[in-house]
């Protein structure tokens, strides 16, 4: 099933990373193994973002799971570069109710205008619209081809596992 979008949706051409999901993601040294920074939670955010990195999939977008950084860390990545999901990330600073999302298989998904300028970039979307909000950070390697796709494969596990967020336009 394509991404629903309502008009004037933002296209799945890609998005670039955003200074705070830089900062919150860092590669470790050789061994390419992502490092999910630790985020202070509610206990009820935290039960929700670990039952949800219970329940991603194995494979995103084919890429397989791989191991991350501590071990325990409310994240997930999949692939060489690796896709990144971080859970318990905070709101954007950018975000204002009239922002548009992209909506794919029920999960709305927030990006900057400034984020879709560098289409060479890396792809950092937030779940906007389910809390705990949560980032996926898509290296500019699967921008083309991937970003959708991986969307898609996370969307079910987002949907039972977190609640309702911000709504998006």
């Amino acid at each position: 099933m394509p991404p629903s979008r309502r008009p004037g949706r933002l296209r799945h051409r890609g998005v670039a990373a955003s200074g705070a999901a830089l900062a919150a993601l860092t590669l470790a040294g050789c061994s390419g193994t992502p490092t999910i920074e630790e985020v202070d939670l509610s206990s009820s955010d935290r039960a929700a973002c670990e039952a949800l990195v219970a329940a991603l999939p194995d494979t995103l977008a084919g890429q397989d799971r791989v191991d991350v950084r501590p071990d325990g860390a409310l994240g997930a990545a999949w692939g060489d570069p690796a896709y990144v999901l971080t859970c318990g990330v905070a709101e954007p600073s950018d975000y204002e109710p009239t922002a548009e999302c992209s909506v794919i298989k029920g999960v709305g998904w927030y990006v900057t205008d400034e984020q879709l300028r560098d289409p060479g970039g890396d792809a950092t979307p937030i779940a906007l619209s389910l809390r705990p909000y949560v980032e996926v950070r898509v290296p500019a390697d699967y921008r083309t081809e991937g970003i959708d796709r991986a969307l898609a494969d996370l969307a079910p596990a987002l949907r039972e596992h977190l609640g309702e967020g911000l709504s998006c336009l």
